[in-house]
């Protein structure tokens, strides 16, 4: 698996580095660190005095990147595979899509600037671009990870699980994780007393996502994961976040829809509701 672990020296960032110990080993490791130097914003200065400006503190931010990226290859696990490094001119979006796509990446790991209201900016520039137009998985890392066993894996329906076989047969972990795969049955109030027929229905259509989602738990047994399905009734961005919570999860797996961004399970509000509030790191797959 090619991996491409972009650093911008905050704290989240050397997080998404530690977490580099709970991913197998890459086929190929790519360290990228995007500079993107802001133009000096005084419309009376001369501009040989502006481009002056400029160009000190572009080399002084080169500088920094250059010993951010050697800090960050001397703190990666012995088994991370081997290891190139890249600075790059631009936005830090552009200069990510662009490295995964011509390095033809499988994972983008990451970590979040910021994704709670006050800093939605952030998010909006950096990490939603990158996971609405990534060509591949991304992981996102929102804080200290001590362990990456217990691992949630909502699923909408039979496209989410085809792609989260595909992912996993990737063996992306080091270690062998727990895989609860959870799919979530929305609940609305219905517009008239329910009855007896209606309690079957819903009952029977509960048991039939239970029976499937297990279905996809044993594939994923087959190829050496331990797995279990779970089917639940609710509203998906609570159910998801309560049960990251209540099972302590250290991972939650989703699936993507490529440049047409996060499936429903985390559109519009579900999106922040997981995105914003995610109790441990998201990891999102093409589906």
């Amino acid at each position: 698996m090619k991996t491409l672990l972009a650093v911008d020296g905050s704290d989240n960032s050397y997080e998404a580095v530690h977490v580099m110990k709970y991913l197998a080993r890459a086929e190929q490791l790519t360290l990228l660190h995007a500079v993107n130097v802001p133009r000096p914003a005084y419309p009376t200065m001369i501009p040989e005095a502006a481009e002056e400006i400029y160009k000190t503190l572009e080399q002084s931010m080169k500088e920094d990147g250059e010993r951010l990226l050697n800090r960050v290859q001397s703190l990666l696990p012995l088994h991370a595979g081997p290891t190139t490094k890249h600075l790059q001119m631009g936005s830090p979006a552009e200069v990510i899509v662009s490295m995964a796509k011509e390095q033809k990446i499988d994972l983008i790991v990451m970590g979040a600037r910021g994704l709670g209201p006050i800093k939605e900016r952030l998010l909006g520039s950096v990490s939603h671009r990158i996971l609405t137009l990534a060509p591949c998985a991304t992981l996102i890392v929102n804080g200290p990870i001590k362990a990456m066993k217990q691992i949630l894996l909502p699923l909408e329906g039979p496209t989410d699980a085809e792609a989260a076989i595909r992912f996993l047969q990737l063996k992306p972990f080091h270690e062998a994780v727990e895989l609860t795969l959870m799919t979530v049955l929305p609940w609305t109030e219905p517009p008239w007393p329910s009855g007896a027929a209606a309690g079957a229905a819903a009952t029977e259509m509960l048991e039939k996502q239970t029976d499937y989602i297990e279905s996809v738990a044993e594939r994923l047994r087959v190829i050496g994961y331990q797995a279990h399905g779970v089917a639940l009734v609710g509203t998906p961005a609570t159910v998801i976040l309560q049960e990251a919570t209540t099972l302590r999860s250290d991972l939650i797996l989703m699936g993507t829809r490529g440049r047409r961004g996060i499936t429903r399970f985390v559109l519009g509000s579900v999106s922040h509701a997981v995105l914003h509030q995610m109790p441990c790191p998201v990891l999102a797959f093409h589906s």
